[in-house]
């Protein structure tokens, strides 16, 4: 194969011994010993290396010395290698994943009495010395010499030439690309840990809350956890035609003050006052008490997340921001990329047709909050109450609900073994927050699913939560152990197991049995509807949190006060860009509520391009069995996201689809 080289210009904060003179020296002495033919990747490994070589690592004539040593030849000893290599990281990372699990279980899952040491165990990382360690014993520089780093661009040019070997061989040349040490990595660690249990005990009791008259609009023991919980209940409501209007405005009342951080600090996952969301006032038995504004907690987890993330950055030449490590290497989708698909989407004429269509179907003019419009879904006009009847009485504990796992992927078209195999390799647990899905890193542990479980059993949010995850846990599951090698197990990037859990997500009536008697011919138009709104609405936020990274990057003495006010600014900006002219208000701050904002950092985009995968994953498997097919496309493993959307599903990925679709849609739906 032809491969391109790669220039290392760029120095970390560390002084560098190695010069380009000793560079030459040492490509010209590896020529000479083992041959012109490898000359190209002899180039690269030793440029990569004279990047990250230091003093402390030796001398100049230890750093030829160590090439002319430890330079792989033979391409069987070299793929033998490989294999060893494979087998040692696999112990590793899947050792350090499940102690991370271990140590996370206390704050993650409901089985467990909290202490307060739990958040500093946490916290804690088991990888935080990883990196420094394999420099140290030079292994690192061992796997940058034989198995050098490729960019995205020439993985994108080259890529499809290659093999599976050859891909693994890539994927194990992204593995040191930087020297980042363990304080800071540990730094990193804490932030988002202790942003992730501040979200993940963000609760509301509904049940407390009032209106002006001091009427309360829901259920007793009703407890959302912020914004996931509280979106879903909004979308539950648009089922009831008496009171789902007036309970979704007072949603939205909640979630504002969330935003602003006006919201009570009394009334934070906790009952021991009523709350009018409207006046903003509190009440203890009827009487008022005084009300404490929370103090821009929130902003201040996503700026330590920021000030955190911002330390690393000398440390990492090829990805010298953040912003560049998120999408440029983890979603290996450039910044401007993603956000001119998105604004093509965002800013399509088909939102404003599929805008005027909802308020025909609703009756009456959109606000804000219609952003999570759940119309377009069969189970929008199934009573909410009766949902959670259903699963409640299928799934009245964990037990039940685990052992039906492997029958919801038969109903998908999963042979019984394949479905046997999988959730052989899944363990289920109650978890504190919304959920998420925690895979294995090695073949011998399991993957996680972690959903709500109550007291009375599993209610229709938890299960429907349950489904995504499942789905996760599939990906997982099958990008582990079906891939070529452990270099290439995973999906290109989060999308792509994003989109699997929304293939399973929106299925989950029809894995619960419950038979739609009012679907019609519209099914599929629907369909496409659904996923269109729910891009519109997750892709305004994603252009949010972009630009607020953006901002953060351009002002990085900012305080969390100042965040907040920009954040807020900033939602506005696009709110009044590509939402005013469809919902006819200015202003809005409501793209500013996603906890991804503030517990993961630039995550959200995964979540739109999870939907036009999605998408284009849909429209594959029309004609065709998702249990039968989804085992062969994921087998491929962690190719880019193009070429594995182009070996998987012959296409590129795109908006273009879905806008065309959505023409269509719009036409036939009523």
């Amino acid at each position: 194969m032809v491969m391109g080289v790669l220039g290392f210009g760029c120095k970390t904060v560390n002084q560098n011994v190695v010069t380009d003179e000793t560079v030459n020296v040492t490509i010209t002495q590896l020529v000479e010993k083992y041959g012109e033919q490898e000359q190209v990747r002899m180039e690269k490994g030793v440029k990569q290396m004279a990047t990250l070589w230091e003093s402390k690592d030796g001398t100049k004539e230890e750093f030829i010395e160590f090439c002319l040593e430890n330079y792989i030849a033979d391409a069987a000893v070299r793929e033998r290698i490989f294999g060893r290599l494979c087998k040692q990281f696999e112990a590793i990372f899947g050792g350090f994943n499940k102690m991370a699990v271990s140590l996370l279980e206390p704050t993650h899952v409901t089985t467990f009495e909290s202490f307060p040491i739990d958040e500093a165990f946490g916290a804690w990382s088991p990888t935080a010395h990883f990196e420094e360690d394999f420099f140290d014993n030079k292994i690192a520089f061992y796997v940058m010499l034989n198995f050098p780093f490729y960019t995205l661009e020439e993985k994108n040019a080259l890529g499809q030439d290659w093999s599976s070997l050859e891909w693994g061989y890539a994927r194990m040349g992204d593995m040191f690309i930087s020297r980042i040490p363990a304080d800071l990595a540990q730094k990193i660690s804490d932030a988002t840990t202790y942003a992730d249990n501040y979200i993940a005990d963000y609760n509301i009791y509904m049940g407390y809350l009032v209106d002006g008259e001091q009427n309360k609009l829901f259920p007793e023991d009703m407890t959302l956890i912020t914004h996931w919980g509280l979106r879903d209940e909004l979308k539950a409501q648009y089922a009831d035609a008496t009171q789902g209007l007036v309970r979704q405005q007072m949603i939205y009342e909640v979630m504002k003050h969330i935003i602003y951080q006006t919201i009570p600090v009394e009334v934070i996952n906790k009952n021991d006052y009523t709350w009018d969301p409207y006046q903003n006032k509190i009440y203890k038995d009827g009487t008022e008490a005084a009300a404490t504004p929370e103090p821009s907690t929130r902003y201040g987890h996503l700026l330590n997340i920021f000030k955190a993330m911002k330390a690393v950055d000398p440390y990492t030449p090829m990805y010298p921001t953040y912003i560049s490590r998120k999408f440029d290497q983890e979603f290996e989708l450039s910044q401007a990329e993603v956000e001119a698909l998105f604004i093509k989407m965002v800013g399509s004429e088909q939102v404003k047709q599929v805008g005027e269509l909802i308020v025909k179907r609703l009756g009456r003019e959109l606000q804000p909050f219609d952003i999570w419009y759940d119309g377009f879904k069969s189970r929008s006009a199934i009573d909410p109450a009766e949902l959670d009847r259903m699963t409640q009485t299928k799934y009245p504990n964990q037990e039940a609900f685990v052992k039906d796992l492997p029958v919801i992927m038969t109903k998908l078209g999963f042979t019984r073994e394949k479905a046997d195999f999988v959730c052989s390799h899944i363990t289920v647990d109650p978890s504190r927050g919304a959920g998420h899905a925690w895979e294995a890193a090695m073949k011998d542990d399991k993957a996680r699913l972690r959903t709500r479980i109550g007291e009375k059993g599993m209610d229709y949010k938890g299960y429907n939560i349950g489904t995504h995850e499942f789905g996760h846990n599939v990906e997982q599951t099958i990008t582990l152990h079906d891939v070529p090698n452990y270099m290439m197990c995973g999906v290109p990037n989060t999308a792509f197991t994003e989109a699997l859990a929304f293939v399973f997500q929106k299925r989950d009536l029809e894995l619960l049995g419950h038979v739609n008697k009012s679907a019609t011919d519209d099914e599929d138009y629907l369909t496409t509807l659904d996923i269109f709104w729910g891009c519109y609405e997750i892709m305004g936020v994603s252009l949010v949190d972009m630009r607020v990274w953006k901002w953060m990057y351009e002002n990085p003495t900012a305080t969390k006060e100042q965040l907040k006010d920009k954040v807020i600014e900033i939602a506005k900006e696009v709110w009044n860009t590509y939402y005013y002219p469809v919902f006819g208000t200015k202003d809005e701050p409501i793209l500013a509520i996603y906890s991804h904002m503030i517990d993961a950092p630039l995550y959200l985009s995964a979540y739109p391009l999870g939907h036009l995968v999605e998408f284009q994953l849909e429209n594959y498997f029309k004609g065709k069995t998702v249990g039968l097919e989804t085992p062969r496309l994921f087998a491929n493993g962690r190719l880019t996201p193009q070429w594995w959307m182009k070996k998987g599903l012959n296409t590129d990925l795109s908006v273009d689809a879905i806008l065309e679709a959505t023409t269509e849609a719009v036409k036939k739906v009523k």
